[in-house]
């Protein structure tokens, strides 16, 4: 039995293009695998000028789950340069999320922990249901959030990043649109007419002014990642998960139990 595509895109016939993460039995977690289909899925549509739009949705009850640990214990054992490769997937994947040169959104529910969170902060227009659940979560499995720590800063600020980005907690959707990480927070019943509407009133824009003015709100205020600051991330983010702290905090996940770091109050 072939296993299914990590990553799904449809188009329909005015050119907006949904991009489906596919590993609905994993919260949609992404691996390897998924990064790189969804790394050729945006450099593919990028330069399409049919593309009109690009929405970013996960199969089944989650948006995404952040990275799989299981994945991320494994890549803690590779060698440097496969390990570097590793978090440059990650990176990549955001930078060319950010900075897609036609409209973007998200439609969260459920869990949006890690670099699901950084994907929302990567798009143009976020929206989630009232059941979303949201948290900036790497640090407590040991690991650092450093591919998405430039995107999380510019979504919220710096000020809402130190606090959610090192202590690690859960917040709900209230919460995700009072720091400006969502836009609108709406009842499931009614958050596809709402996307519908604002996807209808984006068609209102020409394509090309888009791009532009997206490419002047990012370059003109230096908020595009160049190739040694992604080199940067991406050796920070497998160094920290290749510690022995990164070790510790993905075993501990895996078995079920506390770090060694944490203490009882």
């Amino acid at each position: 039995m072939t296993e299914e595509a990590p990553v799904l895109l449809s188009r329909d016939a005015r050119g907006i293009v949904t991009v489906t993460l596919n590993r609905p039995k994993f919260g949609n977690a992404y691996n390897g695998a998924l990064l790189e289909a969804l790394i050729a899925g945006l450099r593919q549509l990028a330069p399409d000028p049919t593309v009109r739009a690009l929405l970013i949705r996960g199969a089944g009850k989650h948006f995404q789950a952040g990275a799989d640990l299981n994945w991320l214990a494994e890549a803690a054992g590779y060698p440097p340069e496969r390990a570097h490769e590793a978090s440059m997937g990650t990176v990549t994947a955001m930078q060319l999320l950010n900075e897609f040169p036609r409209p973007t959104f998200a439609l969260v529910k459920g869990a949006c922990f890690g670099g699901g969170a950084g994907m929302v902060c990567c798009v143009d227009v976020a929206l989630a249901t009232p059941d979303a659940i949201f948290g900036l979560t790497e640090v407590r499995v040991g690991v650092a959030p450093s591919p998405i720590s430039t995107h999380m800063v510019n979504a919220i600020g710096l000020r809402h990043t130190r606090r959610y980005a090192l202590t690690g907690e859960r917040f709900d959707a209230e919460e995700a649109l009072r720091i400006n990480l969502v836009h609108e927070v709406v009842a499931e019943d009614a958050i596809e007419a709402r996307l519908a509407h604002i996807l209808d009133e984006t068609m209102h824009s020409s394509p090309t002014a888009i791009a532009m003015t997206k490419d002047s709100f990012l370059a003109g205020n230096g908020l595009t990642l160049h190739p040694r600051e992604m080199s940067m991330l991406a050796y920070e983010s497998w160094r920290q998960r290749a510690s022995d702290e990164g070790r510790e905090g993905l075993a501990a996940f895996r078995e079920k139990r506390k770090p060694s770091w944490y203490t009882k109050p």
